[in-house]
């Protein structure tokens, strides 16, 4: 959070210089910028043929370059999209090695699209433009991979399901000009999945695994 705040602070400081006014019905924005998807995970136990293992699993965070669009329905709410290059995480173990083969138990990659209706707070003549949302998230969950060291032991066929969740945001736009911005928003995002695997030909499975990101995202916007 003194990160984030730190940022937006050094780009209030760069925009001291007269700024336009804001956005209007119609108008169509895009933004690019560097966002981090943090977990706030916990997960079910993981279970192996029936047999409860006393622990479950962890997913750690990424930074990828964030995209997102929108379009003004009208001055005070707009449609939005967001977008990115593949997050890839490390998933590990919620206790210390216990399987004595290091306490990664692979990676896997996602991509989360989600569409948010957002509602902005001030008058369009204005260049702060504190805003709010709510939407739907589709999380795609791909190239499951465990680490060479829990292969070598006889776990394979390693697999997360994709998840639908909601999803809430605030941020805040700030006019350079007429045509440039900078944005900073933070997102909740409820993604619910379970893992599937095997290990020497023993089915074994985490009934739930609760992602539930902190998206973070710093952006320079542009209006078309």
């Amino acid at each position: 959070m003194k990160k984030f705040t730190s940022v937006l602070a050094i780009f209030a400081s760069v925009c001291a210089a007269q700024p336009a006014a804001a956005f209007n019905k119609g108008d169509i924005i895009a933004r690019v910028g560097a966002t981090n998807v943090n977990p706030s995970d916990s997960s079910s136990n993981i279970f192996v043929g029936g047999a409860d293992l006393g622990f479950g699993v962890t997913v750690d965070d990424n930074t990828q370059i964030g995209l997102n669009f929108a379009y003004f329905l009208t001055d005070k709410l707009n449609i939005e999209v967001l977008a990115a290059t593949p997050f890839t995480h490390d998933v590990g173990f919620a206790v210390n090695d216990p399987l004595s083969t290091g306490n990664k138990l692979g990676e896997v990659s996602q991509l989360p699209p989600t569409v948010t209706l957002n509602y902005y707070f001030n008058n369009p003549d204005n260049a702060l433009q504190p805003y709010i949302g709510v939407g739907l998230n589709y999380t795609f969950i791909f190239d499951e991979e465990l680490s060479s060291s829990n292969e070598a032991i006889g776990l394979s066929d390693f697999s997360l399901d994709d998840s639908t969740g909601l999803s809430a945001q605030i941020g805040v736009d700030y006019m350079i000009n007429d045509k440039w911005f900078l944005n900073g928003s933070f997102r909740w995002i409820d993604i619910d999945t379970d893992a599937k695997f095997n290990l020497n030909g023993t089915e074994g499975f985490v009934s739930s695994i609760e992602i539930d990101s902190i998206v973070t995202t710093v952006s320079l916007g542009y209006r078309y």
